[in-house]
């Protein structure tokens, strides 16, 4: 680090020297900054080395679901002050937005979804995994008429169907994986489903009420919503074999930033375990924590997070989003890539060391450690 700050004041005052004998007031003024900079990154080396977060200031950026509660419940009970951060959670549309808002540098990290995350690390996007945020979650639902009279049913149902969803999500990418598996192709027909695309989630479930959608994709907590307005579920993708423990949100964040502020996201870390350790513990306050951020029924959020759909949990689950990133690859989603060149599990891993050993007997903390060995 203190070879690039020697850089910094070298080119500084080369720039400096150049100017110099065209105008003494540009010189002042590229002088002050380059002083006003290299201060900055003396003050980030201090605190990296006694390992404060190097910048206090954090922007989060989440979707409109339940499936992002970790940054909810963190805010709400005070755990990012606690690790010293002040965190700006800001709700977004879509994960291209998410994205860019990272390459921007408006946020400092997203949840966004497995499936975009891939196919933007596979697309050239510099951005790194680095925790996750839920598991599961996710679902197909399709209007009433379709069932009546059956007892039972399940992909097949939407053969013949127009079918809401949004391109580059895991929800389009789960459901061809089932179509695969039943040997059912995409496309108009009354043998193939025919998947119409919208810009997010919340378009394609609104799509629903058009005449000529018959079915939409849903995330937390747009599954158990639809339901309550008389939509049937044709899965959820918890109860599906070949769906099972699929990772859905990651954390995500410049792959420059992760470097740049170590500190600074392993204190975003802690916080988020902190989070899951009182989703465990406190059910009840957690979901008005939640619905601070998602404004609809408690007992709807209730049912997304603590009815066995979906668990929202902070783990990388390196090994798990490395197969999905096989099978997406398999499916045409994008080209293979180097997915370790993209995945930071070091901060999730050092940050529940650090609460694992100030709280030894802490049962939560104990499970968290056992599955990060499991599936780092």
């Amino acid at each position: 680090m203190k070879i690039k700050i020697t850089a910094a004041f070298i080119a500084a005052i080369l720039a400096v020297a150049a100017l110099a004998g065209c105008n003494d007031k540009t010189s002042d003024n590229t002088s002050s900054a380059a002083d006003t900079k290299a201060s900055s990154a003396e003050l980030a080396d201090n605190a990296s080395a006694d390992g404060k977060p190097e910048k206090t200031s954090f922007n989060l950026g989440h979707l409109n679901s339940t499936a992002h509660l970790l940054g909810f419940v963190a805010k709400e009970e005070g755990y990012f002050e606690e690790e010293g951060l002040d965190v700006t959670l800001t709700l977004f549309s879509s994960a291209a937005e998410l994205s860019s808002g990272l390459e921007s540098d408006k946020l400092d990290a997203a949840f966004i979804g497995s499936v975009p995350s891939l196919t933007f690390q596979s697309q050239g996007h510099d951005l790194t995994i680095f925790g996750g945020a839920m598991t599961n979650g996710h679902g197909y639902v399709i209007k009433p008429e379709y069932t009546e009279g059956l007892k039972k049913w399940d992909v097949s149902i939407l053969k013949g169907k127009n079918v809401a969803s949004v391109k580059n999500s895991v929800q389009d990418a789960e459901l061809q994986i089932l179509l695969k598996d039943k040997g059912i192709e995409t496309g108009e027909g009354e043998d193939k489903v025919n998947i119409v695309y919208f810009d997010s989630q919340k378009d394609a479930y609104n799509a629903l009420q058009n005449d000529t959608i018959d079915a939409a994709s849903a995330y937390s907590p747009y599954t158990s919503l639809a339901e309550s307005q008389g939509y049937k579920i044709v899965y959820r993708c918890s109860e599906e074999e070949l769906l099972k423990n699929q990772p859905c949100c990651r954390q995500v964040a410049s792959t420059a930033a992760l470097k740049k502020y170590p500190n600074t996201y392993k204190a975003f870390e802690r916080a988020l375990i902190k989070a899951y350790k009182f989703t465990q513990e406190n059910k009840e306050q957690t979901v008005k924590d939640v619905r601070k951020y998602i404004d609809i029924d408690e007992e709807l959020i209730n049912t997304e997070v603590y009815g066995g759909y979906g668990t929202s949990v902070p783990d990388p689950d390196k090994k798990g989003t490395a197969a999905l990133k096989d099978s997406v690859v398999e499916l045409g989603y994008t080209e293979d890539y180097d997915i370790d060149k993209y995945y930071n599990t070091d901060i999730y891993k050092d940050a529940l060391a650090g609460l694992v050993k100030e709280n030894p007997d802490d049962k939560v903390y104990a499970e968290l450690q056992e599955h990060f060995d499991e599936f780092e």
